[in-house]
């Protein structure tokens, strides 16, 4: 059964496992541990079972989110669950007064790309070289109607 709640301390390990399969340049079990505890951050967790599978977070500055990261198992992609953890993670953005959102998506990512359309990201620009791994640019995406896209998804729940 798959389940959704918030990042605590002792999914630092890991969820940091789960960052290290996904990125060339991953965070720490550490970093992770720091964000838990971050007023400014928000991160969800997904689960199957007792299992970590995925997560997903972002920082939150007075209105706007910037999504630091957010990943599943490989053996986990291509299912949906990027998709409902990202809206809930959009959500619980907006929940804590965040109006807009941001985030960088590598150009070769087309799945994500596509996913952050379908969820109503724009690309506005991009950042060159922004990925130290291989000095691939990075598209900047913004959403700009975070309250109004949390709104649709609890009129959808209703």
């Amino acid at each position: 059964m798959i389940r959704y709640r918030a990042l605590v301390p002792e999914d630092a390990e890991a969820v940091a496992r789960i960052e290290a399969e996904s990125f060339p340049t991953p965070w720490s079990r550490e970093d992770f541990w720091r964000e838990a505890s971050n007023d400014f951050a928000c991160y969800i967790v997904v689960l199957d079972e007792a299992d970590i599978i995925g997560f997903g977070g972002c920082w939150i500055s007075f209105e706007e989110a910037q999504v630091t990261n957010i990943a599943l198992t490989a053996v986990q992609r291509g299912r949906g669950l990027g998709k409902a953890l990202m809206t809930r993670l959009m959500c619980a953005a907006a929940a804590r007064g965040a109006a807009r959102m941001t985030l960088e998506v590598r150009p070769s990512n087309a799945s994500a790309r596509r996913l952050y359309e379908e969820l109503g990201f724009a690309p506005i620009g991009v950042r060159k070289k922004y990925y130290q791994d291989n000095d691939e640019d990075a598209i900047l995406m913004w959403h700009t109607r975070l309250k109004e896209f949390a709104d649709e998804q609890t009129d959808a729940r209703d």
